[in-house]
């Protein structure tokens, strides 16, 4: 198998398990009454996060911009 059958292969595996955690992750705290929330949406490499509390927005930036920071690293690797 080439290099880029196997990345393909990595990234629907990552796509499906990131799908299997957030619907775990929304049966369990279903019935726990916690109403914190936050997300993150990426164009490109640029993260907009979002939250409802100030703790929970700075974690989905930090994670946003780790998430941009592979992603430039990659791209520049692979150029």
């Amino acid at each position: 198998m080439s290099f880029f059958e196997n990345l393909l292969k990595t990234g629907f595996f990552l796509v499906f398990l990131g799908f299997l955690l957030l619907f775990l992750g929304t049966l369990l705290s279903a019935g726990q009454g916690n109403g914190d929330f936050g997300g993150l949406i990426l164009i490109g490499p640029i993260p907009i996060a979002f939250g409802s509390s100030p703790g929970i927005t700075s974690t989905m930036m930090w994670a946003g911009l780790v998430i941009a920071l592979v992603y430039l690293v990659v791209l520049r690797r692979f150029r």
